[in-house]
């Protein structure tokens, strides 16, 4: 679920995605325009940080000279009101209270008069204050006084009335001026300090200034850096945007040329304008192309002279061959009348013109797919009679080896649109290798088919036990000429061309032909083709490697082991004496099952190797007693021979018989198991 989840959301993104990796313009463009950003953004943080603490640094101080020259003239208002009272104070009597609200009244009054729009005045009633000679300890002479519309109660904060109760310096704090009917607040400096009246009753008195004005200038520095910023990031990414174009556009024109050129399309060459970088670049790309539009056309030439040399070589040679061949077959024919000597010379006379047709005729072959004049007649075919006539033709080679055939998934037609009489050759070519490299052991040779997912493929495995493949062997083993061992000798009278020209049969055919091997431990040709003409391969029913390898064998002993472990019982029953290899069941998806897994391309088989198969080459043994098979082909759900063949080749495997029902028992009695087991080793070394 979240693996659907992660999809549905990253597949709108795919596009963006893929224009990002492929577009170099783009990624520096946006990434200049981030950065650009990024240094713009800090540099604009660090200016308004800097105008900001300019701007409260100028308005503190002026707020602080102000209100220290607002208490000083309030103190002397208050002192010179006091020396007029004097012998008066009598005559006064209690109109002295209306005396002092009125005179704080004035007082707020005159002090805010000078800072219209730039700060107001509060006075407020000290908690301490002595109450005479106020009268009653009327509101509205110990009630909060304000010029303009300033909320005084509202406006102070409550910590500060408090801290100048206790102490009389002067205090300043960051507040919010509120207004009378709004909630709303502006930020402002308050500085307020506590005095004596005129009656000598301490209030206290406040200056707030607003920050309103400073706001707006911070505001002003604000726009015009964003504005600015703006400017310079779209600037920036202007100048990068041409900057980059004039690099990526000449690299975008080579890569361009660069795909013509390979196209075949050799006379592309760059516009070279200026002496900058970029143009020698330009320069230097042409000269590379005409260097290698100048040696592809001699290599071509150089290929064309040489094709038509071999063809040409190839024809003319016929003429004289043929005679030469109508003499040979005369000197052959009349060998009996010479002495044994010239009778044996007539003999590899004839054998080595017969050699020498093949290598001609391989050699026209070889120059027709050179020369890309090689054409498939492509017909539904039912590969199964392609095998057995093969196998039919290299009876005689086998049975002179003492190597038997036995060709396995052969109970379901496997058909394909492909040239029989190429496939055939190809087959030819497998078998006979593998009968000439097999050491005298059986070959195997293999058939399935699948389709669906597997895009309809078709294939065909020949599998040997003899000297194997060495690694690194298995890629050049289809190169031209190409021999595992230079010192072996040619009993066959091959060309050394067989599998070159099997490789491009494969790839004329839209398929593959592929090779495995182990040293001393024998090698699998797989020849793989679609199913229909025409259509791309995307896996193979057979795998290129054998089931019965010494890898899989090893990992499949070490599951053996793990499962029997699983599986044992409480009390082990003793092993029984002539019990052969235990050998593990087919698993689902191998050889011997309903279908093959394919080790390089996971494309799972519908027509499997059969259980059973059809022996060839039996009569080679003349019953002269058990065969040993190879390792791993014990049973018949794997690669080894089949037990269905002639009564007297059932006799003569009776031992492997023998062993094959003890490994079935195996997965029952323990203690035969690990007999089996060991039996299989000791048959292996010995092998």
């Amino acid at each position: 679920m979240l693996r659907l989840i992660g999809r549905w959301v990253r597949r709108p993104l795919l596009p963006a995605m893929r224009l990002w990796r492929r577009n170099i313009q783009l990624r520096v463009v946006a990434t200049t325009l981030l950065m650009s950003l990024g240094v713009v953004l800090l540099l604009g943080l660090v200016v308004i940080g800097q105008v900001r603490n300019g701007l409260l640094d100028a308005k503190r101080q002026a707020a602080q000279s102000q209100a220290a020259g607002g208490f000083a003239v309030a103190q002397q208002m208050a002192d010179g009101a006091g020396d007029i009272r004097g012998d008066d104070a009598q005559r006064l009597g209690n109109r002295g209270a209306q005396d002092s609200a009125t005179w704080l009244t004035s007082l707020v009054e005159q002090l805010a008069s000078g800072g219209q729009g730039v700060f107001s005045v509060v006075a407020l009633s000290s908690d301490s204050a002595v109450e005479q000679p106020f009268v009653d300890d009327s509101p509205g002479v110990r009630g909060p006084r304000a010029s303009g519309d300033v909320d005084p109660e509202r406006s102070v904060p409550a910590e500060m009335r408090r801290k100048l109760d206790k102490n009389a310096g002067t205090y300043r704090e960051y507040t919010q001026i509120k207004r009378v009917g709004s909630d709303e607040g502006e930020p402002a400096l308050v500085i307020g300090k506590r005095l004596d009246d005129v009656n000598s009753n301490p209030y206290q008195l406040y200056y707030l200034f607003s920050f309103s004005q400073e706001e707006k200038s911070l505001s002003l520095v604000k726009g015009t850096l964003a504005t600015a910023g703006v400017f310079v990031v779209v600037l920036l990414g202007a100048i990068a945007w041409l900057v980059v174009r004039q690099v990526v556009t000449p690299v975008r024109m080579a890569a361009g040329i660069s795909e013509r050129l390979a196209a075949g399309l050799l006379q592309e060459r760059m516009k070279v304008t200026g002496e900058d970088d970029i143009a020698r670049l330009g320069e230097s790309f042409n000269k590379m192309a005409q260097n290698l539009q100048s040696k592809i056309q001699q290599l071509e030439a150089l290929s064309r002279m040489q094709r038509r040399f071999v063809s040409d070589v190839s024809h003319e040679l016929r003429t004289p061959l043929t005679t030469v061949r109508m003499a040979a077959d005369l000197i052959h024919d009349a060998r009996e009348d010479f002495d044994p000597a010239t009778a044996r010379s007539a003999e590899l006379l004839r054998g080595q013109l017969d050699r020498f047709e093949s290598l001609l005729a391989d050699l026209l072959e070889i120059s027709r797919f050179d020369a890309g004049a090689a054409a498939l007649e492509a017909e539904p075919i039912d590969l199964r009679d392609v095998v057995h006539r093969v196998i039919e033709g290299a009876e005689p080679l086998a049975e002179a080896k003492g190597s038997r055939v036995v060709v396995r998934g052969a109970e379901y037609p496997v058909v394909a649109e492909a040239d029989a009489r190429r496939v055939e050759r190809v087959l030819r070519n497998l078998v006979v290798n593998a009968v000439e490299h097999g050491e005298g052991r059986d070959i195997v040779v293999r058939l399935a088919s699948a389709g669906g997912r597997n895009g309809g493929a078709v294939a065909i495995a020949v599998r040997d036990y003899g000297v194997g493949l060495r690694p690194g062997e298995a890629t050049r083993v289809f190169n031209r000429f190409w021999r595992a061992d230079p010192a072996r000798a040619r009993t066959t009278g091959g060309t050394g061309l067989g599998l070159s020209i099997a490789v491009e049969d494969a790839r004329l055919h839209g398929g593959w032909l592929q090779a495995w091997g182990e040293p001393g431990g024998g090698s699998q040709f797989r020849l793989t083709l679609p199913r229909t003409a025409g259509e791309a391969l995307r896996g193979s029913p057979i795998p290129l490697e054998p089931e019965d390898s010494r890898r899989n064998r090893a990992r499949s002993r070490a599951s053996g082991h793990r499962a029997i472990e699983a599986r044992k019982p409480v009390t082990t029953v003793p092993a029984q004496s002539g019990n052969g290899a235990a050998e593990a069941a087919p698993r689902p998806g191998t050889n011997g099952a309903a279908g093959t897994e394919d080790a390089s391309h996971g494309a799972p088989a519908h027509d499997g190797a059969a259980q059973s198969g059809t022996v060839y080459g039996g009569s080679a043994h003349n019953g002269a007693g058990p065969k040993e098979l190879p390792a791993g082909d014990t049973t018949d759900g794997r690669s080894g021979t089949d037990h269905s063949g002639t009564d007297a080749d059932a006799c003569s495997r009776t031992g492997a018989d023998a062993r094959a029902r003890a490994g079935a028992d195996a997965h029952a009695r323990t203690g035969e198991a690990r007999d089996g087991e060991g039996r299989e080793d000791e048959l292996r070394d010995r092998r």
